[in-house]
């Protein structure tokens, strides 16, 4: 296959990628690569590039690649944390992750505690948050990390976050702060939310008209009031919804499900399953069963190339 070569400037070698790859998610994942500022942005994009990745005999060599570099990040960052310097202090990211951004005083306090189990407190003094603000929202069974970042409008703004999460909400009090907001995300990877606050102070009349106006400029937006919860069942949907996931739940012989489901990439198979439960898990399985969409029958057997569909319900026995 035809490779074309790219240098990378953090000193990691030449990335080649080939010329006929067509996933867009590949391509977006190899641009971000290239922009990421941290070791820990970089293994987070090519690990994206690998998942993407055409997978034949004419791609063997620049899989290789990816894994050799992968190896020499993840060694960095250790070695890094070692150190105790080298590398900027990061939030761990889990399996969704949506990041809240806005300019000052916009509510992103209050729609974060109002939306997760943290109860920071909001302020009417500008620029009050100095750090990111962490808190977990519970939805369809699943849980996503969310993020409050500081003020885009403040020194304390960290691009490092935005730029790798899967989701941004883009919370705004006014329609002439979308463009400027998005100035700020030209780097950015994620899935966008524009979230338009404060509707309690509208009257129905201008609630239809702003409606209207969002759809004619085709935005992916969800109005809401903080202070009411009004459109908040409509965000927490959008939310869950952006980051194209499937839920899968496991159960043991005999017994019920699990309570919560196991979060995996579309066209994943049994044994990734097995592999997110714990490495090297899908050898030690003999049998496995298998109940829900992707079943022909309830408790069919199915083997480890099995593909799996959101709210499958798995039986794994072992050897």
């Amino acid at each position: 296959m035809p490779l074309k070569g790219k240098f990378d400037k953090e000193n990691l070698g030449c990335l080649y990628m080939p010329i006929n790859v067509k996933d867009p998610e590949y391509a977006k994942a190899e641009q971000a690569y290239h922009e990421a500022q941290t070791p820990e942005q970089k293994l987070l994009f090519l690990k994206k590039m690998i998942t993407h990745a055409p997978k034949h005999k004419g791609t063997e060599n620049l899989l290789k690649q990816f894994t050799q570099r992968r190896k020499k990040l993840e060694q960095e960052i250790v070695k890094a944390k070692k150190s105790g310097k080298g590398t900027k202090q990061g939030i761990k990211k889990d399996d969704m992750q949506a990041v809240i951004i806005g300019k000052t005083n916009s509510g992103k306090s209050t729609l974060l505690s109002k939306l997760t189990n943290n109860k920071v407190q909001a302020s009417q003094f500008p620029f009050t948050t100095k750090v990111p603000e962490v808190g977990m929202m519970s939805y369809a069974g699943t849980s996503v990390q969310l993020i409050e970042i500081p003020a885009i409008d403040s020194e304390y703004y960290d691009r490092g976050i935005v730029n790798t999460a899967d989701t941004i909400i883009l919370l705004i009090n006014s329609m002439d702060e979308i463009e400027k907001i998005k100035v700020e995300l030209k780097s950015s990877y994620g899935n966008q939310i524009i979230v338009y606050n404060k509707i309690d102070l509208l009257n129905e009349n201008e609630k239809r008209k702003l409606d209207a106006t969002f759809k004619s400029k085709k935005y992916n937006f969800v109005l809401i009031s903080a202070k009411t919860h009004e459109g908040f069942e409509n965000l927490k949907e959008k939310i869950f919804e952006s980051f194209n996931k499937i839920r899968v739940y496991t159960k043991e012989p005999g017994k019920e499900k699990s309570n919560r489901p196991i979060i995996l990439n579309p066209n994943s198979r049994v044994k990734d399953v097995a592999e997110k439960i714990l490495k090297g898990f899908s050898k030690k399985i003999r049998e496995t069963k298998i109940w829900g969409p992707s079943s022909k029958f309830a408790g069919q057997k199915v083997g480890l190339t099995h593909k799996i569909k959101d709210l499958d319900i798995i039986e794994f026995k072992t050897h």
